[in-house]
């Protein structure tokens, strides 16, 4: 037997029990295709290409393993900021805990109520960039997440919005699994940032699906809540338009399984695309970065700028390829991944990848993996600073090239601080 016959075969009996959540029939509908395409497909397996460095049998399995809740005294992210809450408890949109639903420029609708309308914009958009981006390689999670997502919000933007959106996701059960899909549409010359942070649950699947039209701009602050044996599974998927930008930037602390995926179409002229990443870790931590990027018009930039500082064991992956097609001329392609290991235990798996079939293109690609320069650390040492202090201090410069792809001071100010913090905590 072959192994994609095995693997349906496998699917089909774990999702025999299985079907899509009721909603309105375009809704309906879509999520029924998206079911069929995980049957398809089959969920994903060790043996496949892009999951050979991280096992998915926990972010798949039938059953969610159990995770401790994390008792945090620290101030909530982004608490100083003034900004629009949106809040889910273990998946679930909390209306006490968020703001009133509404700003300038913009309209945002939970998901449970888009799917009673008959008809509606999001009929266009949802699940659509993440079929799009099962090509060249398939993302069964992401389509699973599409077919029985029944929570998660549908953001338009029409201008100019000042008021960041902040996703809060708490977890309060330890056994929860956690499935929301969001869609944003970002109109011409508009521009918008949302923000995310927490935890979630002990097991999460999120879409994010952002549409960018012609000169408008998208900013992406994320960061993944400390809970450590919380497993978490992203998706990122991103179509731009003609002089429009899109950025993107991850903080990971702490957790027992993460991966993160993006997918970023660049179809109009003149588009710029940033995604970067840094993440802290140690133990049983096992963090994912998977990305890729398609040029499909001219004149395009992308930057991909990856982070790591691992120990005691911990493991951190890579996984970037950046795509130019043809008649993508004049592209701009910069790709950096690098792991600063703190132990001889810890360990970093790249695969940097660039795929070009235009002729006139700048694009570069690099990984690197090493320890604390001795150099710099006996330099420091020499000055009188402390071995655990100028270790510290060369990991923070070691993660800040990641941090200054925020465009905002004011939030690369505050990840600065928690990164700070998260190396405090471990050298007390």
């Amino acid at each position: 037997m072959s192994l994609q016959k095995a693997k349906q075969e496998a699917t089909a009996a774990q999702l025999t029990a299985v079907s899509v959540p009721d909603g309105a029939g375009w809704l309906t509908s879509l999520r029924e295709d998206a079911l069929k395409r995980v049957h398809t497909m089959g969920l994903p397996s060790r043996r496949d290409e892009y999951w050979k460095y991280t096992r998915p049998d926990t972010l798949a399995a039938a059953d969610v393993t159990p995770a401790a809740l994390f008792e945090n005294d620290e101030t909530p992210m982004f608490d100083e900021i003034d900004r629009l809450k949106v809040v889910f408890v273990d998946g679930v949109f909390d209306a006490d805990a968020s703001d009133d639903l509404a700003g300038e420029n913009l309209t945002i609708e939970r998901l449970v109520d888009v799917a009673k309308a008959d008809i509606h914009w999001a009929k266009d958009l949802y699940g659509a960039l993440e079929l799009a981006g099962q090509t060249p390689v398939e993302r069964p999670l992401a389509a699973y997440n599409t077919a029985m997502a029944t929570d998660g919000v549908v953001i338009r933007v029409t201008g100019a919005v000042s008021r960041p959106v902040n996703l809060i996701h708490k977890h309060l059960d330890t056994t929860s699994d956690a499935i929301l899909h969001h869609v944003v549409k970002v109109e011409e010359g508009a521009s918008f940032t949302l923000l995310e942070n927490g935890p979630a649950a002990a097991r999460f699947n999120s879409v994010l699906e952002v549409d960018i039209a012609d000169k408008a701009a998208f900013n992406h602050v994320r960061t993944q809540g400390r809970d450590h044996e919380r497993r978490v599974a992203t998706h990122l998927f991103t179509r731009l338009g003609e002089e429009s930008a899109f950025k993107s930037f991850t903080l990971t602390a702490n957790g027992v399984l993460t991966r993160n995926e993006c997918v970023i179409e660049l179809t109009g002229d003149n588009a710029i695309a940033h995604v970067a990443g840094a993440c802290v870790g140690e133990g049983d931590f096992h963090h994912d970065d998977t990305v890729f990027i398609t040029h499909d018009a001219v004149d395009c930039e992308s930057r991909q700028v990856f982070k790591k500082v691992l120990r005691n064991g911990a493991t951190g992956v890579f996984q970037g390829k950046i795509l130019v097609k043809p008649d993508a001329q004049k592209t701009d392609g910069y790709q950096i991944s690098q792991s600063l290991l703190l132990d001889e235990d810890s360990q970093f798996l790249a695969k940097p990848e660039l795929e070009i079939y235009a002729d006139d293109v700048a694009c570069s690609h690099g990984s690197t993996t090493g320890a604390i320069d001795e150099e710099g650390l006996f330099y420091l040492r020499a000055r009188g600073v402390p071995k655990d202090i100028a270790t510290d201090l060369m990991t923070l410069a070691f993660l800040a090239e990641a941090v200054e792809e925020i465009e905002d001071e004011a939030l690369a100010d505050e990840i600065l601080a928690r990164l700070e913090s998260w190396l405090e905590r471990r050298r007390g």
